[in-house]
């Protein structure tokens, strides 16, 4: 048996795994807010009271909102703030007496969808993120490719290709790709062209219903987000890119983003498929289940 559980910002949720994949049971709870002892505590009542609950032991993989540093072991980059600089794998491992792996995210997002997913059966996955943020994930043979600086897959920091300047980014920088094409970041485009100040959501009910400002808004959008990923497809061409993410949902993006980017990729044809999440909002917790092999089990 598996176990994995998706640390994030307002939930944590853990899934029991078979060997061959089968939900076993799941289970969410809220997340203590900037305590990472309440965190820590939370995260190994979750494991003990689901291994009671069926009666055997499994393996444990977390998906963080962040990664660790290959020069501490320590946790970095986390958007839950109480969890940077602290030792999570080393607690986690002591407190359960068992080796214990981490992995970013939106790595455990493509994990999950090349393993049994939407890219199954593919050697070169890239998984997207496209929500409050922009994240991005890699996976090869079924393993995540985390990189020697544990940043493999974070295209969302990267300049956007083809735009000047650009709104200023959390991370310091401007023009950032998650400025544009996060949800917050289509939203502000949006207000920026027209001075409406609409949620991505309503910008998207808007094209919907016919509106001409929405509408052009989208295909801003789109454009932006086929100029990132041709440039994510020059570099590491990928058998598949999977979207996740609130935005993944719109439909249109896997229809219009392929006919943007051929025009911006260094080859005669793009073989590359763009395609929507198999298992959507639980391929987070999934693949952190999927960070152990059934070899390992």
């Amino acid at each position: 048996m598996r176990l994995g559980i998706d640390l994030g910002g307002t939930k944590i949720e853990i899934i029991a795994l078979a060997a061959d994949g089968q939900e076993l049971l799941r289970h969410r709870v809220a997340t203590p807010q900037g305590d990472y002892e309440a965190t820590l505590d939370t995260l190994v009542s979750l494991v003990e009271k689901t291994e009671g609950m069926l009666g055997k032991q499994g393996s444990v993989g977390v998906g963080i909102p962040g990664a660790l540093s290959s020069v501490t072991g320590l946790v970095k980059n986390a958007n839950s703030v109480c969890l940077i600089g602290q030792p999570l794998q080393q607690d986690l491992e002591r407190r359960l007496a068992r080796p214990v792996r981490l992995a970013n995210d939106a790595n455990c997002f493509t994990l999950s969808e090349a393993v049994d997913g939407a890219a199954a059966g593919e050697r070169m996955v890239f998984g997207v993120i496209l929500g409050t943020g922009v994240g991005g994930g890699l996976v090869f043979d079924n393993q995540v490719w985390p990189g020697r600086n544990a940043i493999a897959g974070e295209w969302g920091h990267n300049p956007l290709p083809g735009e000047v300047g650009g709104p200023p980014c959390y991370c310091g920088r401007r023009g950032c790709v998650e400025t544009w094409l996060s949800g917050p970041g289509l939203a502000a485009d949006h207000a920026r062209v027209t001075g409406q100040d609409l949620s991505a959501e309503q910008v998207v009910i808007g094209a919907e219903a016919g509106d001409m400002a929405c509408e052009a808004s989208l295909q801003r959008y789109e454009a932006r987000l086929a100029r990132a990923l041709a440039e994510v497809i020059n570099i590491l061409d990928p058998d598949v890119i999977v979207l996740g993410g609130g935005l993944s949902r719109l439909q249109r993006l896997y229809e219009q983003v392929p006919l943007h980017w051929q025009s911006h990729v260094f080859s005669d044809r793009v073989e590359t498929r763009l395609v929507p999440p198999r298992h959507g909002d639980s391929s987070g917790v999934r693949g952190a289940a999927w960070l152990w092999s059934n070899k390992e089990l």
